[in-house]
């Protein structure tokens, strides 16, 4: 949070530095983020991880734009909500979503989370919300709308999920200062 000019009054920045985008066609969903990792106006790292397979059967896959040890927490305790309730990923990220709203320790986590398996795909917030797409699209962080632009233009066209989002990434990694084009994608 920055303050305002104005006296008493915070304004919340987004989430800078980075890009998650989640892309479902078909019967295939796949997502990507970049890989730079950004203090302030200083690139300290290029080829981060931010989105990765959860669960020991690596049947969901996750993505977190926000502070490392915020997302780290939050990966860790939505696997414990998958082990409680295995293959329903939607309860399992509800589940989270309440806690992440009502814990005092885990309301102060700046992070954001997509997560998606082979039937749905959420956007998870730390004001409670757990928000699925209805054109099987979502994207978080800073170059988020970026490539969600780019993947709505593209998701009609014959591209399967995963060059759609390779492709988006790459243009929203273009605009983007705080994207880069080192990716991971998954795909189920």
């Amino acid at each position: 949070m920055i303050m305002s000019d104005e006296p008493h009054r915070a304004v919340k920045l987004p989430l800078q530095g980075t890009t998650i985008l989640c892309v479902r066609k078909g019967d295939t969903v796949s997502m990507a983020g970049d890989g730079q990792v950004s203090m302030g106006d200083t690139v300290l790292k290029g080829n981060a991880r931010k989105v990765r397979t959860l669960g020991s059967s690596g049947k969901v896959i996750a993505g977190f734009a926000g502070a490392t040890a915020d997302a780290m927490t939050l990966f860790e305790r939505l696997e414990a909500k998958l082990d409680k309730h295995p293959g329903q990923l939607t309860r399992a990220a509800v589940e989270l979503a309440k806690d992440w709203r009502t814990d005092r320790y885990l309301r102060k986590l700046e992070a954001m989370m997509i997560v998606a398996d082979k039937d749905v795909s959420l956007i998870l917030t730390g004001t409670g919300d757990v928000l699925e797409s209805e054109d099987g699209v979502l994207a978080i962080g800073s170059g988020g709308n970026y490539a969600l632009a780019a993947a709505r233009a593209l998701v009609d066209t014959d591209m399967d999920s995963e060059a759609i989002v390779r492709k988006s990434m790459n243009i929203a990694a273009d605009i983007c200062v705080y994207t880069n084009n080192n990716l991971t994608v998954f795909t189920l």
